[in-house]
C-alpha cells in the first residue's frame, strides 16, 4: 500500500499539478494533505479548487488557520493577499479541517507543526542566531510521546527529513509542494532555504511484509511561471524564492 503525503502547498497551484501528476502516474490513490493549502501570492482559488476536486485527507496549518479566524487587516500580507482571493466555498473548506487527524487504518497521525501547536518546528530547531538545525533526539521524542502509530507526519518547515525514534516509529516531513524557501521572525529571525526549486512531497510504502520504505520526491514543474505569477502580484521576495531555492 503505498501513501502520497503532501504539504505547504501555498497556494502554488502549478506545483501542485505537476504533484499530483507525479502521483497519479505512480498509481497512488490515497493522499494526506498536512496543511497550509493556500496561503501564497501565486494562486491560491486555483489550488483550492484543485484540492476540493479530489478525495485527499487533509488538515489545516497555520496559515488556514488564520485565513478562517483573523479579520483581514489582522493578517499578514501573503494572508491578506489569499483571503482576498477566495471565494465562500474555499473559506468553506478550510473550515471542515481539523489541525490533526489519525489514518487508522494506514496507521498514520497527521499534523502540520507538532501534535500540540502548528506554529512550532518538529525535527528542526533554532539557535539563539537563528540558525536552522536538526533538533535534538531526545526533544523529537518528547513530543511524540502518547501517539501509539508507526508513522506520524508533519510539515510546517518545509524541509523533507524522516527521523526514526527508538521504539522504531517515523516521523516524516515530506517538505513543501509549493514553497522552497522563506524567511521568518518568530521565534527569532531565521531562514529557511531548500536550494531547488523542485517541488518536494514523499511516498510511504508500506509492505506485506511489514516494513515501510519512505521515498522523497522532488517533482521539477514550471517554477518560472509560478515566479512570474508572484512577482505581477508584488511579491519578489516570493518570486526569487521560486525561482531559485533560496531567500
Amino acid at each position: 500500500m503505498k501513501i502520497a503525503v503532501i504539504a505547504d502547498i501555498h497556494g502554488n497551484a502549478p506545483a501542485l499539478e505537476a504533484v499530483l501528476a507525479d502521483i497519479d502516474s505512480q498509481g497512488i490513490r490515497e493522499i494526506a494533505n498536512l496543511g497550509d493549502h493556500l496561503s501564497g501570492p501565486i494562486d491560491p482559488a486555483r489550488t483550492a479548487d484543485l484540492l476540493m476536486a479530489r478525495n485527499i485527507v487533509s488538515i489545516r496549518g497555520n496559515h488556514d488557520r488564520a485565513l478562517i479566524t483573523l479579520a483581514p487587516d489582522a493578517m499578514i500580507a501573503t494572508d491578506r493577499f489569499t483571503h482576498a482571493a477566495l471565494d465562500d466555498r474555499h473559506f468553506a473548506w478550510l473550515r471542515t479541517l481539523a489541525p490533526t487527524r489519525h489514518m487508522n487504518e494506514q496507521g498514520l497521525f497527521l499534523c502540520h507543526g507538532t501534535p500540540e501547536s502548528d506554529l512550532v518546528y518538529w525535527l528542526e530547531d533554532l539557535t539563539a542566531a537563528g540558525v536552522v538545525h536538526r533538533a535534538d533526539a531526545a526533544r523529537i521524542e518528547r513530543l511524540a510521546a502518547g501517539i501509539d502509530v508507526p508513522v506520524l507526519l508533519c510539515a510546517h518547515t518545509h524541509i523533507p527529513r524522516l527521523v526514526t525514534l527508538s521504539d522504531g516509529r517515523l516521523v516524516i516531513n515530506p517538505g513543501s509542494v509549493g514553497c522552497p524557501a522563506y524567511a521568518d521572525d518568530e521565534p527569532v529571525a531565521h531562514k529557511v532555504e531548500t536550494g531547488t526549486p523542485r517541488a518536494s512531497y514523499a511516498v510511504i510504502d508500506k509492505r506485506a511484509d511489514g516494513s515501510t520504505d519512505v521515498a522523497f520526491r522532488l517533482v521539477a514543474y514550471d517554477h518560472v511561471l509560478a515566479a512570474r505569477l508572484a512577482e505581477g502580484n508584488g511579491r519578489p521576495d516570493w518570486a526569487r524564492a521560486l525561482a531559485t531555492g533560496w531567500v
